[in-house]
């Protein structure tokens, strides 16, 4: 049955069945406590920070487990956009995949916390409580029961910024009237509307010819994604407004998590670890090679009034921490700021 549904997924996408469904068709269902192969469905390229890291997990699993675990990656959106992906997770047709928290915030509110401006205070912050199992256990395996999914832990987006096809966005006011892309996410909406922009949801695919035709006026991203899907060509001036850093969740189908002798979930948890880490590093690099790359090619990263930008994005924080259970949360989190 699974199958069929992996099939009826993956046609409907117009994906090549003899090259995607019928590899995973094999793959899918062969694991045991002693072994198998996960497929892993990601919507990033194979330059991204996170396949790198991914790629690099995959192997190190395979070589501490002499081979009887490793993990097939289809990359660039192969097998789906996330909506697409994070179902085949729950119904087993895919083993792990890559969710942003705005798409886990649609399964369990509780996500959306994560995502608050200034949540975090840096990436170094951001990484040390993802990797704290006592402070998110309880978040992680909030979906076991709902839908079937574990969370491993994080990957950071980095920090997002606005960026248009105009220049001189230094205040909230400076973006009075602009439609800017938003995530379908009502965090993400509020968090626009708060900065003083209209926010228009769009699929992350439409940005590019959006701005272009001049439907929206530009986004907000990570400069990593601003740079490799070539946003800044159409809207090259990005303000350093820093106002959320991002996650992306690593997810599995608990079943598929569950299958794993206890030595072998050992040695799985500790090169995720690793992978976690790695991934950070990478993020970091190539923040700071794509930001080259745009300014190379004219685009501009403006400093703003962040004092301003925080005046009005507080209260969206403040919102999220009105409930006692997710202020006490807050409280211990900023605890582990470096």
């Amino acid at each position: 049955m699974a199958n069929l549904r992996l099939l009826s997924a993956v046609a409907a996408l117009g994906v090549t069945l003899s090259l995607t469904a019928c590899d995973i068709g094999g793959d899918q269902g062969s694991a045991t406590a002693e072994g198998g192969t996960l497929v892993l469905a990601l919507d990033q390229s194979e330059e991204h920070p996170s396949f790198r890291a991914l790629e690099d997990f995959a192997t190190r699993l395979d070589e501490e487990t002499d081979g009887r675990w490793n993990i097939r990656i289809y990359a660039n959106g192969t097998l789906g956009s996330q909506q697409d992906t994070v179902q085949m997770a729950e119904d087993g047709s895919v083993d792990m995949m890559v969710a942003s928290g705005t798409l886990l915030e649609n399964l369990n509110p509780d996500f959306a916390l994560y995502g608050s401006p200034y949540f975090f205070t840096s990436i170094e912050h951001q990484m040390s409580v993802l990797s704290d199992d006592t402070l998110m256990n309880e978040l992680y395996t909030s979906l076991e029961g709902s839908d079937g999914l574990t969370v491993l832990g994080g990957f950071t987006q980095g920090y997002r910024n606005i960026y248009t096809t105009e220049s001189g966005i230094t205040t909230p006011e400076d973006l009075k009237g602009s439609k800017l892309r938003v995530q379908e996410s009502p965090l993400m909406i509020d968090i626009v509307s708060a900065m003083n922009a209209s926010p228009t949801p769009l699929s992350y695919g439409e940005v590019y010819t959006s701005v272009q035709s001049g439907i929206i006026d530009g986004a907000e991203n990570n400069i990593v994604s601003y740079v490799t899907t070539g946003h800044y060509q159409v809207a090259p001036y990005m303000s350093m407004t820093q106002h959320q850093i991002g996650t992306d969740y690593m997810v599995i189908n608990t079943d598929s998590l569950n299958s794993m002798s206890p030595a072998n979930r050992e040695i799985f948890d500790a090169e995720w670890d690793e992978t976690m880490a790695l991934d950070t590093k990478l993020w970091l690099e190539e923040t700071e090679t794509m930001k080259q790359t745009a300014l190379a090619d004219g685009a501009t990263f403006a400093e703003v009034n962040e004092a301003a930008f925080r005046e009005r994005l507080m209260p969206v924080l403040e919102a999220n921490l009105e409930d006692p259970e997710n202020r006490e949360i807050y409280e211990k989190i900023q605890e582990k700021k470096p």
